[in-house]
């Protein structure tokens, strides 16, 4: 027999035509889903009965299946002892929420199955499915009473596909959702605000809310009253049923104070592994075990979130107390054009059949080839004048006959449509000065820091972020940049992606701490220049470890951070 919901206790779902990935729903693997009740402490040896768990978006059961396996479990061992029915003695232990009606549905009945092969009493299943089981919008509603544990992998939907009236709610419930967040930052928060003092929020999402924009004030609000108890880097395990783009993480936050995190990364999921490494991780054992490390002060009001090794962490806090950003040194960050048609806007230099003074040498990643460029001929469509404003087209005709004839694509981008009197702007202004200043270009993303010196050729393309100064050579920089100091710094705060690639992108760029020009001596300067020329990062460590004052072990990590491919 299956439970089947009444017509009173059917939900309209918000978003009910919405495929499975659009809604959100991403289902993860057993092994992992037993991993996170370990993390929470969801154990069957203990008196589970007298705690309470929810899950915020149960899909189709499967966190929710194993933790009322656990729980059953656990009443065994006082089975005959305890004169209360099941349903008394269960009634508070279980909440679970999901919107989506067929889902809720399914997860019912698979409940119902269960109740009955464990041999409770049709009666209590009635009873409980609909104590336990709440069909509606976790964002809004209130659960009746707060809890020991909060389990999941809340929903991956973006902004977009809400409604704006559903939208406008969620912001006025929740202070996290700011910017372009993500609907499982909403969760994330409502969730750590279920929680009873001493309770812990067991869950899989996407780690991009711990470094970027959009999740400073989720950041934020659990600096100021949580503690991030374990931290597990997901990104290269496979952690669900069918393949995703996100790159996941396990966190344990618990509504008490502390500093301290354990964390380990890309475990293999095997059951037996993963029960050590979760006992391992909530030092249940010691097992010097090597899979894990300590790291102190993650959690810095909304700074991103710095994991890696806790000598490293332990580095960039002393260098950061110590040393000025970049940008305060008197360098500058930026990136290359972006056209919106670069089909229209970037093609050979020699085929290019417009004024000579309309188009740029342009160097794009695919020109950079073992630390060097080696120029493929491109250039990029200049419709500005120096000052930077749009050229006449009437002065150009060989550009205007050009574009007139790639109007109809040129159009088609929001820039254009946005702007029709402008409609053949670039989506950034292009600055030809920048041509000929000296920079130091470093490609989107990659492996290792690749800091490329340029010696004022070539305009970048928008994959490439570039270095300018007035008051650095370049080159000496360059010098320190390569050392191991950029990748320090970029590890640190830049998401990551999958086969460990950094995103070097000017948000990170911009926290690499460098002495000023001025408290470099001229030998120190000579050489940097030196190894930055032969491209040999060793050649400069000596110069590195006075200028930052490094110790040996401070050194070893800097090494670290050069890699097997650094130039």
């Amino acid at each position: 027999m299956h439970y089947v919901p009444t017509s009173s206790q059917k939900v309209t779902s918000l978003l009910p035509s919405l495929e499975v990935r659009k809604r959100g729903a991403i289902y993860t693997r057993q092994e992992v889903v037993e991993f996170i009740l370990d993390l929470v402490g969801y154990d069957p040896q203990q008196v589970l009965e007298s705690k309470r768990l929810l899950e915020p978006a149960c899909g189709e059961g499967s966190f929710l299946i194993p933790a009322v396996k656990r729980l059953l479990q656990s009443i065994k061992k006082t089975q005959g002892k305890n004169s209360k029915s099941t349903y008394q003695r269960l009634k508070h232990s279980i909440r679970a929420v999901e919107l989506h009606q067929k889902s809720f549905e399914i997860t019912k009945n698979k409940l119902w199955d269960l109740l009955i092969q464990e041999g409770v009493p049709q009666e209590d299943i009635e009873k409980l499915l609909k104590d336990w089981l709440i069909q509606g919008d976790f964002l809004l509603i209130e659960p009746p009473f707060d809890f020991n544990f909060v389990i999941g992998n809340p929903p991956y939907i973006r902004q977009e596909l809400l409604s704006a009236d559903v939208l406008f709610q969620y912001r006025q419930k929740y202070k996290t959702m700011y910017d372009r967040a993500d609907i499982y930052v909403a969760f994330i928060e409502k969730s750590l605000k279920n929680l009873i003092p001493g309770g812990q929020c067991g869950m899989i999402c996407s780690d991009r809310w711990m470094k970027n924009r959009y999740g400073g004030p989720l950041r934020d609000f659990i600096s100021s009253n949580f503690h991030l108890r374990v931290y597990v880097d997901m990104t290269d395990s496979i952690a669900f049923d069918s393949e995703v783009t996100a790159y996941p993480a396990i966190t344990v936050i618990a509504n008490d104070q502390g500093s301290i995190t354990t964390v380990a990364s890309n475990p293999t999921i095997e059951k037996e592994n993963l029960r050590t490494l979760a006992l391992s991780l909530t030092n249940q054992i010691n097992l010097n075990d090597d899979r894990v490390h300590v790291v102190k002060g993650i959690c810095r009001s909304s700074e991103p979130w710095v994991f890696g090794s806790a000598d490293s962490l332990t580095l960039v806090r002393r260098l950061e107390d110590q040393f000025p950003l970049l940008e305060e040194t008197g360098c500058k960050i930026g990136i290359g054009v972006a056209t919106g048609a670069d089909d229209v806007y970037i093609a050979s230099m020699e085929e290019l059949d417009i004024e000579d003074s309309r188009k740029i040498p342009l160097v794009m990643t695919g020109d950079i080839i073992n630390g060097q460029i080696m120029w493929s001929g491109h250039g990029v469509v200049n419709p500005y004048l120096d000052e930077g404003s749009l050229v006449d087209l009437d002065d150009y005709p060989k550009l205007q006959s050009y574009l007139e004839s790639q109007k109809a694509r040129i159009c088609r981008r929001h820039v254009a449509t946005k702007d029709p009197i402008r409609w053949y702007r670039t989506i950034d202004r292009i600055n030809p000065t920048l041509t000929h200043k000296q920079k130091l270009l470093l490609p989107d993303i990659s492996g290792q820091a690749q800091i490329i010196y340029e010696s004022g050729q070539f305009y970048p393309h928008h994959n490439l972020y570039y270095i300018t100064s007035d008051n650095w050579n370049l080159r000496v920089l360059q010098g320190i940049l390569i050392s191991g100091i950029a990748h320090l710094f970029v590890e640190a705060y830049s998401t990551q992606m999958r086969g460990k690639y950094l995103r070097f992108q000017a948000q990170y760029l911009r926290r690499i701490r460098i002495p000023y020009w001025e408290n470099l001596s001229s030998i120190q300067k000579k050489m940097l220049s030196y190894a930055a020329t032969q491209q040999d990062p060793a050649i400069c460590d000596e110069v590195i470890a006075e200028l930052y004052s490094l110790s040996e072990n401070e050194m070893d990590v800097i090494r670290s951070k050069r890699g097997s491919n650094a130039p």
